[in-house]
């Protein structure tokens, strides 16, 4: 990197600094927008050949709803048909068989996580269809499992498909507990919905209960975001998320005229960062707290290193060297247009990758960089030179401009955000974009 190049990382990183630190959520890397449509459709067989497959996570996506929320810009569709239902379960039985077909005989699966969408909008036999399609191709039984849920489907029989099948986690949006406040987010839900939905989570015997909350709503005041706090406290829950909202173009929010007003998500975040670490729970990253004396989740699954399966309409897929999913979409009528699409994917056509990126060099070392860095627990440099042999710092030379700001340490062995930089990861995460996938983020057309 030259000297230019370093001046230009510096201000693109202060001119961040200087506005909102809330750019948009990075979760992984490249971001889906960088995603594109392949010349040539590429062989998944050919794809995961020399791939390490003895620690793969899992991911299936119902792409279902009863309703869309205000902020969301998830791959969903509201209150399907049955009938497209009904194809979109018989489209992943053909996927699910031609992907055991082209993992061949050496895989193992580590984790499996059911997303969406809500995946509880399915009745519990269309649940139980799901895990017995995984069983009988892959060979999934009573694998550690994560599985999102809504207020509305957090009922006894459903909750209890899970639990059978192995479920050990379940993770509910409630996003918030006042009244007002989920009515701006556009959120269907009552508060004593919400009780009632998490006292059946706690009684169906599963061990492990997550509650998102979002903080940064019109209507959100200091107090009420507190009060959303406690009240998820008083459930003991094993993990607290809390997410700043986002309005993200043709979401409901982002339709809107919103209003100007004073941009109170950091102050939010600090508040709640304080009462949670006084409630006894432990910081993972920006998001993720945990109570001290749960117990650590099963199945050893590192994203930085380990590939990723993906099923359905809206999963991505990884491998080192390929990004791949379905198309990506956030209007209505595109997605719809996606989940039909889908419903009548052949399975040649699963069996190959028509959509996503491929990964040089660079772009492999930067995900590894991103991934390790937006922990709480940051990482060993030795971790970055065993992967790819060549050293961090040379790689990255710009990370010198996180400890020059006051938003990093790295010592000869280690480095790590400090608390100001946790509390800026996905501003600090946006700048760490090389300028090949900036381009192609904003070259993407929102549809």
């Amino acid at each position: 990197m030259s000297v230019n190049d370093l001046e230009s990382d510096e201000q693109r990183l202060l001119d961040y600094l200087s506005g909102k630190p809330y750019l948009h959520y990075v979760y992984s890397y490249p971001h889906k927008t960088s995603y594109r449509d392949f010349e040539t459709p590429i062989s998944l067989a050919e794809a995961w050949r020399e791939e390490n497959k003895q620690a793969l996570f899992l991911y299936l996506h119902i792409p279902f709803c009863e309703m869309r929320c205000g902020y969301c810009n998830l791959f969903t569709t509201t209150n399907p048909e049955d009938d497209l239902v009904s194809r979109y379960l018989r489209a992943l039985d053909t996927q699910i068989q031609t992907t055991a077909e082209f993992l061949g005989d050496d895989f193992h699966f580590e984790q499996l996580a059911f997303g969406g969408g809500t995946p509880t909008y399915l009745n519990p036999e269309q649940l139980q269809t799901c895990f017995d399609l995984l069983s009988r191709h892959l060979g999934v039984n009573q694998l550690p499992a994560s599985v999102e849920v809504s207020p509305a489907t957090a009922d006894a029989e459903r909750l209890a498909v899970l639990a059978e099948s192995g479920v050990g986690r379940i993770s509910m949006g409630v996003e918030s507990f006042d009244q007002a406040d989920l009515k701006a987010l556009g959120r269907p839900q009552t508060p004593k919905s919400v009780a009632t939905a998490l006292q059946a989570i706690r009684d169906s015997g599963i061990e492990r209960l997550n509650i998102d909350l979002i903080y940064g709503s019109a209507n959100q005041s200091p107090a009420s975001w507190l009060y959303s706090v406690d009240q998820a406290l008083d459930w003991q829950p094993e993990e607290i998320f809390i997410y700043p909202l986002y309005v993200r173009p043709l979401t409901g929010l982002g339709r809107k005229a919103q209003r100007e007003q004073e941009d109170e998500r950091l102050q939010a975040y600090f508040s709640a960062r304080e009462r949670l670490l006084a409630a006894g729970y432990r910081q993972s990253s920006m998001r993720m707290f945990t109570r001290a004396d749960a117990p650590e989740p099963k199945g050893r699954y590192r994203c930085q290193e380990d590939g990723m399966i993906g099923l359905g309409a809206g999963a991505r897929s990884y491998t080192q060297s390929l990004h791949y999913s379905s198309h990506y979409a956030v209007g209505k009528p595109h997605i719809k247009r996606i989940i039909e699409d889908y419903a009548n994917t052949t399975a040649a056509e699963f069996a190959t990758a028509s959509y996503g990126i491929e990964l040089e060099l660079a772009d492999k070392k930067r995900r590894y960089l991103l991934l390790s860095l937006l922990q709480t627990s940051g990482f060993a440099l030795a971790d970055y030179t065993e992967q790819f042999g060549t050293q961090l710092l040379d790689d990255a030379p710009q990370l010198s401009l996180l400890v020059k700001h006051n938003l990093a340490v790295i010592s000869d062995e280690h480095i790590q955000l400090n608390e100001t930089g946790i509390a800026y990861s996905d501003l600090i995460g946006s700048w760490l974009f090389t300028p090949t996938i900036r381009e192609r983020m904003q070259g993407w057309i929102w549809k």
